[in-house]
């Protein structure tokens, strides 16, 4: 049993509580079922009574056996409850944690295992809270409340009964051990294969181009065959384990019959006794070997947990909560690092700079030279591993992270370079931006970014459904939507990733002349590929192995024929004298 899964009862206690309660409640039953049971046929065949003389007792006894099905129900109901108020709460608590760690975190996963998590893994708890967990209080509570009836009826059945209950424990936990590690790989390549054929479908055009969809197919496959082998091996140490709680709940009955039948045969036992005995000795097994049948949905919920616990306990890159985003005239990054995800080499060192309030700032450099990070820094998606990124106030510096990030978040306007778009209305794309935007904001913010007119030819207009990742709108239309989204938002801080790169030369000499135009007097960061983008910029800042190689105007860096002016000549100096 999973300590942490068995701790998320408390989020339905009552239910659990019943859960418990009725499995003991179920003991009690079974032993006036078989007391009642050998009681009558003890009157009717050894005493010769009539009906009417057993017939009170029979009446009782069928409304044991009703109650006994009434309390099965109601056992399968309140873990029924107690599973549907973990699965809400582990799915709520899924999607906060993942929002929490943020990109830094989602960005080293595959999206198919963290979408199989929060479906198929959460959905495999229902089976261990609906049936291995009662299967194992019914286990429990059912045999020692019956060894407690038996020890004062007869002493020699008590100890055969108390010796031979444990084997089967036993026998499961070493099953169990081989059954868990079989589990958790089981559970592993199907994220695997969830991951992987996530990826064929986002990339099925690039296959069918390059005529590689037939060899993927034959790795899918290859994956599901893999699979079929980890199932069928989970499966058989399941079939094992029945059949050996089977077998051993059958050998121990045998022997308890076999005494009882002996002493029987020698007058050394009344027969309403034996017969109460033998009655009640298969019920002080079955829960046993029903929790065996369960067990393989215990291992399989505790395989499921394991992944989501992963998430869940994963270190966020940023403390909840924080004070309020104060008046600020400028950010100031100090002695900043930032190691890559491998730690071997910096995305940034020693990084100091300082951004005065409605300045534009334009980062320019090589891949991987650290631009985004520095974004990433901004945004806080990721955490300075030494130095600090500061505001500066009138009261002081403060440091970013000690600030709320939501609320900070709410005062930056960003546009990466592929600006992702939901499975919803235009309008309500654009509104993501800023939720209470009005429907002239959201014509306003699509005109800055020259998308109002094509978006009025959309088969709907601003209702038109984009579909998954808006499929239906070309690389540059969907850019557009997502820069008239940070345009929505009329905040003091803007940060464009090569917001333009996938526009065309006349749209993108629009929209840069609406950036520059409702940019005025507030503070833009461009990390540029496209030189041609910033030659305006009030500071360029050209990095280079996560390092400042230059800082200057455009026309004072072309002046120094250093850095920035070879990343220039590289894409055509010439067009920029």
């Amino acid at each position: 049993m999973d300590k942490r899964l068995l701790s998320e009862a408390q989020l339905a206690r009552f239910a659990f509580i019943a859960t418990v309660s009725l499995s003991l409640l179920g003991g009690g039953l079974i032993i006036g079922q078989a007391f009642l049971l050998s009681r009558i046929i003890s009157r009717v065949f050894l005493e010769d009574a009539v009906r009417s003389e057993v017939g009170g007792l029979f009446l009782l006894l069928l409304i044991v056996i009703g109650l006994r099905a009434l309390n099965q129900a109601g056992i399968q109901i309140s873990a029924a409850e107690v599973a549907i108020r973990i699965k809400q709460s582990l799915r709520q608590r899924l999607l906060t944690g993942l929002i929490r760690l943020g990109p830094a975190y989602t960005q080293q996963e595959r999206s198919g295992e963290l979408t199989l998590a929060a479906t198929d893994g959460i959905d495999a708890l229902d089976s261990y809270f609906r049936d291995y967990l009662p299967a194992l209080f019914i286990a429990v509570l059912i045999p020692l409340a019956i060894l407690l009836v038996v020890l004062p009826a007869d002493l020699l059945t008590f100890v055969i009964l108390l010796f031979t209950a444990p084997l089967i424990p036993i026998f499961m936990a070493l099953i169990g051990m081989a059954a868990g590690a079989l589990a958790n790989s089981r559970y592993a390549q199907l994220g695997q294969m969830s991951a992987h054929f996530l990826d064929v479908m986002q990339g099925l055009t690039t296959l069918k181009l390059f005529n590689r969809s037939q060899a993927q197919r034959h790795i899918i496959a290859h994956m599901t065959d893999r699979y079929r082998h980890s199932t069928m091996a989970v499966l058989r140490v399941a079939f094992l384990s029945a059949f050996t709680l089977e077998l051993l709940a059958t050998m121990s009955v045998a022997v308890v019959a076999v005494e009882i039948g002996l002493r029987l045969l020698y007058g050394r036992m009344v027969f309403e006794q034996a017969l109460f005995l033998l009655v009640i000795a298969p019920e002080f097994y079955m829960p046993l070997r029903q929790l065996g049948a369960k067990f393989h949905s215990g291992r399989d919920g505790t395989a499921a947990a394991e992944r989501i616990y992963s998430v869940l306990d994963a270190d966020a890159p940023e403390a909840e909560g924080g004070i309020d985003v104060p008046a600020f005239a400028a950010l100031q990054f100090t002695d900043v690092s930032v190691a890559f995800a491998d730690g071997e080499r910096p995305a940034l060192h020693n990084f100091s700079l300082t951004i005065n309030q409605g300045e534009h700032i334009a980062l320019v450099g090589a891949t991987g030279s650290g631009k985004s990070t520095v974004a990433n820094l901004l945004l806080r998606f990721v955490r300075p591993d030494s130095g600090q990124v500061l505001l500066r106030t009138p009261t002081g510096p403060v440091p970013l992270i000690d600030i709320d990030a939501d609320q900070w978040r709410t005062q930056i306007g960003w546009v990466p370079q592929r600006g992702y778009l939901f499975n919803m209305s235009v309008a309500d794309n654009i509104r993501v931006g800023r939720p209470d935007a009005t429907e002239s904001d959201i014509v306003a913010a699509a005109q800055a970014a020259n998308a109002h007119h094509f978006i009025e030819q959309l088969p709907q207009g601003y209702d038109t459904i984009l579909g998954e990742n808006a499929t239906r709108l070309s690389g540059g239309q969907a850019q557009r939507i997502a820069l008239a989204r940070a345009f929505v938002r009329k905040v003091d801080l803007y940060i464009f990733d090569e917001a333009t790169a996938n526009l065309d030369a006349d749209n993108e000499r629009v929209v840069q002349h609406n950036l520059q135009a409702l940019t005025v007097g507030k503070t833009v960061i461009t990390i540029a590929h496209r030189l041609n983008t910033i030659t305006q910029a009030d500071k360029i800042v050209v990095l280079d192995g996560g390092h400042i190689v230059e800082v200057g105007t455009h026309e004072t860096l072309l002046r120094q024929h250093g850095a920035y002016f070879q990343l220039l000549h590289t894409q055509g100096a010439q067009a920029y004298g």
